[in-house]
C-alpha cells in the first residue's frame, strides 16, 4: 500500500459507530482499503453503523462510485447503516451513485445530523 493511500483513509471505532474519513481523490485501492478496515471493525465490534466523512474528499472520476457499488454488492451477509457527510452537491451525487439502494443517507456538512440519524434506529 502506498504512503498516499495510508494517509487518505482513517477508520476508527467510537462508542456507537464506525467513522471512516476519506481525504483527497480516492482510487479503487483507497476504497478497497477503507471497506476492508470498516468490515474488520464491524466483525470485531458488532457495530453496523458507519459515518463516512467525505468533507476533505475531492470528486473522483465516475468510475470510482461504480467501484464502491461493486464492493457493496459483495456484502451479502453484512447489512450496514451508513451516513455520508459531503461538502457539496457533486460529491452528494457521486455518493448516491456509489451506495445505490443501500441503507444510507447523504448529509451536507452536518456530522451531528448524520450521527443523530445513525442513532435513530438499531441495526
Amino acid at each position: 500500500m502506498s504512503e498516499s493511500n495510508q494517509s487518505q483513509v482513517a477508520v476508527n471505532l467510537t462508542d456507537s459507530l464506525i467513522v471512516a474519513r476519506v481525504r483527497g481523490c480516492p482510487t479503487e485501492a483507497v476504497l478497497q482499503k477503507c471497506q476492508a478496515e470498516v468490515l474488520s471493525l464491524v466483525r470485531e465490534s458488532g457495530i453496523r453503523k458507519v459515518l463516512y466523512d467525505a468533507l476533505e474528499m475531492e470528486p473522483p472520476p465516475v468510475s470510482i462510485p461504480w467501484a464502491q457499488r461493486a464492493l457493496d454488492e459483495q456484502l451479502i451477509d453484512v447489512k450496514l447503516r451508513r451516513a455520508i457527510v459531503v461538502p457539496n452537491t457533486k460529491l452528494a451525487f457521486l455518493a448516491r451513485l456509489a451506495f445505490g439502494d443501500g441503507d444510507y443517507r447523504v448529509f451536507y456538512e452536518d456530522k451531528l445530523a448524520a450521527m443523530g440519524w445513525l442513532a435513530e434506529e438499531n441495526v
